[in-house]
């Protein structure tokens, strides 16, 4: 019995901490009372390598090539609003002592609405965040 319940709670530790998903935890700061239709895609750009970036983003897959902006960002975070429940694929490329680098993340920003966890119920938005630092360039 002691084995059974150790295993089970290990199983659900496991899904609970494996997910980048983490939906289930609100920040009442970020709640807002009517459904939201837009989100703010973020991306945090490499702060070691950084000499400018051009970052781009796509809607889907970069394969389908439905491009949806080209930017150049000279800071260290890239903002863009873009429409809930879409996947969107970003890059960014670097130019590093004349050798290019690209960091490739997605998100796909969704929605839910939670009754109990803040004072009034409300809608947050989750997985609005990219990672695009750099993790080798030599």
């Amino acid at each position: 019995m002691k084995k059974a319940v150790k295993i089970l709670t290990f199983f659900f530790l496991c899904i609970a901490l494996s997910c980048d998903d983490q939906s289930f935890i609100v920040q009442c700061s970020d709640c807002v009372p009517d459904e939201p239709l837009t989100a703010e895609l973020n991306a945090e750009l490499d702060p070691d390598h950084f000499y400018g970036a051009l970052v781009e983003i796509w809607e889907g897959n970069i394969e389908d090539s439905i491009r949806y902006g080209s930017y150049t960002s000279f800071n260290k975070t890239f903002t863009q609003t873009v429409t809930i429940n879409k996947k969107y694929s970003i890059t960014a490329t670097y130019n590093i002592s004349d050798d290019i680098f690209i960091a490739v993340d997605s998100a796909t920003p969704r929605v839910k609405f939670d009754k109990t966890s803040c004072d009034d119920p409300c809608y947050y938005i989750y997985d609005t965040k990219c990672n695009l630092k750099l993790k080798y360039t030599h």
